[in-house]
């Protein structure tokens, strides 16, 4: 219980953190010299962390019906709750930026600028981490114990892709605040990954097994 208050904790200072910095570019206007362009990393980044982080929260409410553990259901819950408000926060700045929510690109190509490796997946997902539809069907017909470690799996491959995104915005974006926010993700989900690992563990499995 002690791990999951702390990734409690650790959410709600995020979505502490993500409100001021939605303010922090709202008050600017979205119209400073430096807005990046449509085919930015920071633009590139908002648009596929959108989707990403939406997956992320799907997840989480299908685990949260399929299992009455109240250790799952609170992380699951803290994960959709800062995952939204994260997704509501890129695709905001898009909208202050003037950009499209989407583009005829292909996912992460933003990272392919300047030769850094994409990790982009080989077994048919959208983007690195990211569950295949298949899943997501196997998690919906999964119910206690068996949903809530196939989820566990799933959400540990998903942070370690959205951990691996955000630290190429870290490396690549212009904007302060977002960099800030990337920041904030791989310090976050890092976190959730350790919370996820022992309850792993806990239930006799592991990320990989």
């Amino acid at each position: 219980m002690r791990h999951i208050g702390l990734v409690a904790g650790a959410a709600a200072a995020a979505l502490v953190a993500a409100g001021a910095i939605t303010y922090a570019v709202a008050e600017d206007g979205g119209s400073a010299p430096g807005t990046p362009g449509t085919e930015s990393a920071d633009a590139g980044f908002a648009r596929d962390m959108a989707v990403h982080h939406q997956q992320a929260v799907e997840m989480s409410y299908i685990v949260r019906d399929r299992t009455k553990d109240e250790d799952v259901r609170r992380l699951a819950y803290d994960i959709a709750q800062t995952q939204a408000n994260q997704r509501g926060m890129l695709l905001g700045w898009l909208d202050l930026w003037g950009l499209p929510k989407v583009t005829s690109e292909p996912p992460m190509t933003w990272m392919d600028m300047g030769g850094m490796a994409s990790a982009k997946p080989a077994d048919g997902a959208l983007m690195p981490g990211m569950a295949t539809d298949a899943e997501l069907r196997k998690l919906q017909g999964l119910n206690g114990r068996a949903a809530e470690v196939f989820y566990l799996r799933l959400m540990t491959n998903h942070h370690k892709g959205g951990i691996h995104m955000a630290e190429g915005c870290v490396r690549r974006c212009t904007v302060e605040v977002e960099k800030r926010l990337a920041r904030g993700m791989v310090e976050g989900q890092q976190s959730e990954l350790r919370v996820m690992a022992d309850m792993l563990r806990e239930r006799g499995s592991a990320p990989g097994a």
